[in-house]
């Protein structure tokens, strides 16, 4: 067995995507930032889709190439094949959504990174260890590319592996259009055809439009064009039809395309057609490397086809494998599939970034607690900001660069922290909520429209606490959802995770129903978190109750995390013991249990920097091995 199912070939780019719809480019006020290329696209799509899949390019040494690198990783894509070139730039494509018919591009590629590609970026042994090698249209248009493609497609050969091509055909990238045409998709061209005819026997598989046919072999007659390709290469011909699905061809070529095998289309109202070939051939490698039939691999490519045109972007747009499972058993059920709230939840839930299967984080988001420090002390409020930046430093000495570990910080008197924690692999949550509101009431720097989340970096995760009790009053309640609820939409509006932390105890009474029926009714009211945190409950019936009731609703979850209350370690010790015995609760987040007496002392200037960051850092570390031993005794790895 390979350890690689697929490695792709080519372009790569940093696709910066209109935010506004219906407008020119020149009217665009903002851009959402994606990886792009067909290659790089195909790498991720087929990714999700559950292969081992790999990219073979050039990205520059700046930030662009290292978000791509980045991405990739992120999207469980191999970089080892991405170079990184010292002298050039990542190309950039500017896109856009006109109207349901028209979506300007504009290609900055001029001696960009993924086009100095040769024949010493291909090794050999890399090669050797894919099953198949997909190569796309472009890079055949210029000798240097050209040269690494093609050793690369016999290599491939070589080994017994499989190969295909995407023909891809961009006029502009062939130096046949302008820069103002880079949504041009077909110019005639004897030169390109020759170009393309002459690599067409290296290939199993062919995938193209009708125009990409077209001009590989050098007919604007469909049939004749794939009778064309046929004389030259024995590989199985896919035909993309566009609203009509697709036909496959594995012999010869007969009269129509109505006669080449077919699989399952799915009618969906187009919103934007950029990057929907690459979704569609995620889907056609996903079902032929799996060894389906070819009504089956096309339905799969149809199925991811039809994401891509529902949804803004193209890579961010392809489904996982547990999101097309689901669409398969829940059918279409609005023909704007972006507007399927049941589906789109599964989208997020199953392509969000990272892994977090221990959360040990460290709490000092808290602002009215430390206020309150600082006042005892004599403290001016001015002073907590340096204080914070010692818990970062505290946290950052515990987790010594491991996954799992992670603060909360707020951005009003720990700026600074959290400004230096981005980056720095810790996870990041933010508190938005005004200390102890209740009715819920947002921090200022959130805005009335809650447009201050449009500032924030992708990987801050709003925390908002809410003290809310199912026994409120009808009022209360009602302010109080309405809150969370538009919190929730402008969080995923603007690609933020969510933790919704619960304090029902401080409201009124509980029970060992409370939590659960707290969580019930967020998600009644149509509010998914990806976490939740949870007051530091004795009671296992308690935590059953509340796992079963998130499981029930979100089978996706990030996980729960257990809050502390300033409860003495010895008592959420108790609590650590119970919760770790539930797969869904992740860890801890606590605060004043690990930084109350350093800041006291801190404050008075009883303490220096590094006797509080060693104090701190101490106690976190502590209570880290408190929930590992938790853990350890219920068989689970921490």
């Amino acid at each position: 067995m390979k350890p690689l199912d697929l490695i792709t070939i080519g372009r790569s780019s940093v696709d910066l995507y209109g935010a506004q719809v219906g407008g020119r480019l020149e009217d665009m006020g903002s851009f959402n930032k994606y990886i792009g290329g067909s290659p790089t696209n195909i790498a991720a799509g087929t990714a999700r889709l559950g292969l081992k899949s790999a990219l073979i390019t050039r990205v520059g040494d700046e930030p662009m190439g290292r978000f791509i690198r980045e991405e990739l990783e992120r999207e469980g894509v191999d970089t080892r094949g991405v170079v990184t070139d010292p002298e050039r730039l990542t190309a950039l494509v500017l896109l856009g959504i006109r109207d349901q018919d028209r979506f300007p591009l504009i290609f900055y590629r001029e001696n960009c990174a993924d086009m100095a590609l040769d024949e010493g970026d291909i090794d050999a042994d890399f090669i050797a260890e894919a099953r198949c090698v997909c190569a796309t249209g472009t890079h055949l248009s210029h000798p240097r590319t050209e040269a690494a493609v093609l050793k690369a497609l016999r290599l491939a050969r070589g080994n017994g592996a499989l190969t295909a091509l995407d023909i891809d055909y961009r006029p502009n990238l062939w130096g046949l259009a302008g820069h103002d045409a880079g949504d041009s998709r077909f110019i005639e061209s004897g030169r390109v055809t020759a170009k393309l005819q002459a690599s067409l026997e290296l290939f199993d598989l062919i995938v193209g439009t009708e125009e990409e046919f077209h001009i590989a072999g050098g007919s604007t007659n469909t049939m004749e064009a794939l009778a064309a390709v046929r004389a030259l290469s024995d590989a199985v011909l896919v035909c993309k039809r566009g609203p009509m699905g697709a036909a496959a061809f594995a012999g010869a070529i007969p009269d129509t395309l109505d006669a080449g095998e077919a699989g399952e289309g799915f009618p969906i109202e187009v919103f934007n057609v950029l990057g929907a070939g690459d979704g569609f051939m995620s889907g056609l490698l996903k079902g032929w490397l799996s060894g389906e039939d070819w009504p089956t691999a096309l339905k799969y490519a149809n199925a991811c086809g039809a994401f891509a045109v529902s949804r803004h972007g193209c890579a961010p747009a392809y489904p996982s494998w547990e999101e097309l499972q689901y669409f398969f058993r829940t059918g279409i059920r609005t023909p704007a599939l972006r507007k399927d709230a049941a589906l789109e939840q599964v989208h997020w839930a199953t392509t969000r970034h990272g892994d977090w299967p221990q959360m040990r984080v460290f709490a000092f988001d808290h602002r009215m607690q430390l206020e309150a420090m600082a006042d005892a002390a004599g403290a001016p409020h001015e002073r907590i900001g340096a204080f914070k930046a010692l818990c970062l430093e505290a946290a950052k000495q515990v987790a010594d660069g491991r996954p799992g570990y992670g603060i909360l910080c707020d951005g009003r008197l720990g700026r600074e922290a959290l400004y230096r924690a981005s980056g720095s692999g810790l996870w990041i949550g933010r508190p938005v909520e005004w200390p102890g509101s209740r009715p819920l009431v947002l921090e200022p720097e959130i805005g009335p429209d809650f447009g201050g989340l449009g500032e924030w970096p992708l990987e801050n995760v709003v925390k908002v606490l809410c003290f809310y009790h199912p026994d409120d009053d009808d009022e209360t309640k009602a302010r109080q959802e309405d809150v969370v609820k538009r919190l929730f939409a402008a969080s995923r509006r603007n690609r933020l995770e969510m933790l919704l932390e619960i304090i029902p105890s401080k409201v009124a009474p509980c029970d060992e129903r409370t939590a659960a029926r707290v969580i019930e009714r967020f998600y009644e009211i149509g509010v998914y978190p990806d976490w939740w945190k949870l007051e530091p409950m004795t009671a296992r019936a308690a935590w059953q109750n509340a796992c079963e009731a998130i499981t029930r609703n979100d089978p996706h979850v990030r996980g729960i995390v257990v809050l502390g209350l300033d409860a003495p370690a010895k008592e959420l010790a108790k609590s650590f013991a119970v919760a770790a015995g539930f797969d869904l609760v992740k860890g801890f987040a606590v605060g004043r249990t690990i930084f109350a007496e350093a800041a006291r002392q801190w404050l008075r200037g009883e303490m220096d920097d590094r006797a509080a960051v060693a104090d701190m850092a101490e106690r976190y570390a502590r209570l880290c091995a408190v929930w590992d031993r938790a853990r350890a005794r219920e068989g689970k790895a921490a």
